[in-house]
């Protein structure tokens, strides 16, 4: 196996709570109000070091969605998933973005571990409070 190469991002950003790998930064963050199997789950624009599954048909609370499960480029840690496709007009917002699980990341601030109640929350969409699984 070859050595993996991951995009290292400046501030505040959340990270794979397994191996410290850079996920998201806080400027790419959504909302907060995602749940999924694991509990709280956060919306991003986008990810980096992750390493993408094959896309499936999943029922959730707000309806069917496609989407393709991601994994930590490192460790290979399931920590989310993307928006493939939204079936309901009212959930298309979500295609092309990613959910990360709380349980399985960290948020890092330059250097210091910080609590999830101390980052910073830019709502744009809807209130998602119940997205989860089915």
């Amino acid at each position: 196996m070859g050595r993996i190469f991951t995009e290292h991002l400046q501030g505040r950003v959340f990270t794979c709570r397994l191996c410290g790998n850079h996920l998201a930064s806080n400027l790419e963050l959504i909302s907060k109000s995602f749940h999924s199997r694991q509990g709280k789950a956060y919306l991003f624009n986008a990810v980096v070091n992750v390493l993408e599954g094959p896309k499936e048909e999943r029922l959730m609370t707000t309806g069917l969605h496609e989407v393709a499960d991601i994994h930590c480029k490192s460790c290979l840690q399931l920590c989310g998933w993307r928006y493939v496709m939204a079936h309901e007009e009212n959930q298309k917002y979500k295609e092309g973005k990613f959910i990360l699980e709380r349980a399985k990341m960290m948020d890092l601030y330059e250097g210091n571990l910080a609590s999830s109640s101390e980052a910073t929350t830019v709502l744009g969409f809807p209130n998602e409070a119940d997205e989860v699984c089915t």
